[in-house]
């Protein structure tokens, strides 16, 4: 991997009505790396994929996009940005009322000056890197919750983007479903580079998809470990961190 950082998290602040919800966190995503971030419910885990996905403002600190400050980023500046990031939200965010095929449209139609044919050649081959081919004339209702993830997975990877964000990738899947899905991430990291950063809470996921792996923790308000998931597992000295790690009450 690339020794300089695509991310730069500096210090980190986030509070909500006056409560801290994560304080000081910082942390660097280097080029083509699967970075996951683990913790206990309510540590800030989506909270602090906001606020480095440009979804909010944090109340302090700095993120950096190859270099560029997003959180001091002019609307354009800002803008430009985000379109290299894909987001896939935990409940993956599809129009109810649309195909398949015209939510991955939407984005095309609005961020670029493709036509009618070529836009339908993006969607074919979006659908076909996910496994759905087929499947553009579907509305999100038709089809299974898996499904649903990887159809969410091609619409983040419309344009292309350097990083893929995932909030709880397999949040609500059976663990078949759930396996297949890691399998899916960790075949498009390869084949494309891109850099990804992992919500999850999911053992299995963390173990089957991780490069590095950052906890977090509600009581510190920030990251209490940082390294590889067997490092975390075995070598930890932080009771919190064994116990996460080894399933231990």
């Amino acid at each position: 991997m690339d020794s300089k950082p695509i991310i730069e998290a500096r210090d980190i602040t986030v509070r909500y009505d006056g409560n801290t919800i994560i304080k000081d966190v910082t942390f660097d995503v280097f080029p083509g790396e699967v970075l996951v971030i683990v913790g206990g419910s309510g540590c800030g885990k989506s909270v602090l994929l906001r606020q480095v996905t440009g979804l909010e403002l944090p109340s302090a600190g700095k993120v950096y996009i190859d270099g560029i400050d997003l959180t001091t980023a002019k609307e354009n500046e800002r803008n430009k940005i985000m379109r290299r990031f894909g987001i896939l939200f935990q409940s993956s965010g599809l129009f109810a009322s649309m195909t398949i095929a015209e939510n991955i449209a939407l984005l095309l139609e609005y961020y670029t000056e493709l036509n009618e044919e070529e836009i339908s050649q993006v969607i074919e081959l979006k659908l076909r890197a996910v496994g759905l081919e087929g499947y553009g004339n579907y509305l999100p209702s038709e089809i299974s919750g898996g499904m649903k993830k990887r159809a969410a997975l091609a619409r983040a990877m419309t344009l292309d983007p350097d990083i893929l964000f995932f909030d709880e990738p397999s949040s609500g899947l059976d663990p078949v479903t759930a396996a297949s899905l890691d399998i899916l991430i960790k075949n498009l990291n390869e084949a494309l580079g891109t850099t990804m950063v992992v919500v999850t809470h999911d053992l299995a996921s963390i173990f089957s998809i991780s490069h590095r792996v950052l906890m977090l923790d509600k009581e510190a308000k920030g990251i209490i470990a940082e390294g590889t998931p067997d490092e975390l597992k075995i070598y930890s000295k932080d009771e919190r961190v064994y116990k996460f790690f080894n399933r231990l009450a």
